[in-house]
């Protein structure tokens, strides 16, 4: 069974920028794609980011392209989603989840969930 544990989340201005961390326990997460989902008050859970097992395939919403970038590192059993130019609309739970698969990456047919970081872009 793999645990995923997110953090990173927190208070920051517009503009400003947070690094999350989704870290994995129980099993490697070599295997697995990662993907970050996000969900605004009274909004549908949306895909953010995903990266495939190896890392050299990345995705991205078009809404956060260009600002976040998401990175793994298997040997830490860990994902990183970096978010610059942080905007009031980014403000979300944000959820890592992971799928077991080789090549792709995406936003269904998730296996394991995390519970998630609350991210707030305020002034």
């Amino acid at each position: 069974q793999l645990q995923l544990v997110e953090s990173g989340g927190g208070l920051v201005q517009p503009g400003g920028s947070l690094r999350l961390s989704c870290v994995a326990s129980g099993l490697t997460l070599d295997s697995y794609a990662v993907s970050w989902f996000r969900q605004a008050p009274g909004k549908e859970r949306e895909g953010v980011s995903c990266i495939n097992s190896s890392g050299g395939t990345t995705k991205y919403a078009g809404s956060v392209k260009g600002r976040f970038t998401i990175s793994r590192d298997n040997a830490e059993n860990t994902v990183y989603l970096q978010m610059n130019s942080l905007k009031a609309e980014d403000t979300a739970a944000y959820y890592c989840a992971a799928a077991r698969r080789d090549v792709t990456c995406g936003y269904i047919g998730m296996d394991y969930w995390g519970k998630g970081t609350l991210v707030t872009v305020s002034a």
